[in-house]
């Protein structure tokens, strides 16, 4: 399993956010540099978004969420065209799960497992 995964809920909906682009960043001095990326899948989630054997260093990511193409493909008018995620983790390589609870005016995170 990647040592990152995340998923997508559309809580309004009650279903997955399919097709929704998603980019992995870490943070390097005082930018950011692209580590990876794709596109949710129809349960609403991003596999293989690092390689299984795959072990980031420790350090601070960004997961960017393209949520304005989401709405616009479900003719819905979104209040956040995207959604920045930033965590921190440590070097164990321990998994590490970001999901997102999503509607039109709102969303939510947590850590899950």
């Amino acid at each position: 399993m990647s040592q990152i995964t995340t998923h997508i809920l559309d809580t309004t909906r009650g279903l997955p956010a399919q097709n929704v682009p998603i980019t992995l960043f870490a943070q390097d001095g005082e930018g950011w540099k692209e580590i990876n990326g794709g596109v949710t899948n129809t349960d609403g989630r991003l596999p293989g978004l690092l390689a299984d054997d795959e072990k980031l260093p420790a350090g601070v990511y960004r997961m960017h969420f393209a949520t304005a193409q989401y709405f616009a493909a479900n003719k819905e008018e979104g209040f956040y065209p995207y959604v920045d995620i930033v965590f921190e983790i440590d070097a164990s390589g321990t998994h590490y799960h970001i999901p997102l609870l999503l509607t039109a005016y709102g969303y939510s995170t947590y850590r899950g497992s």
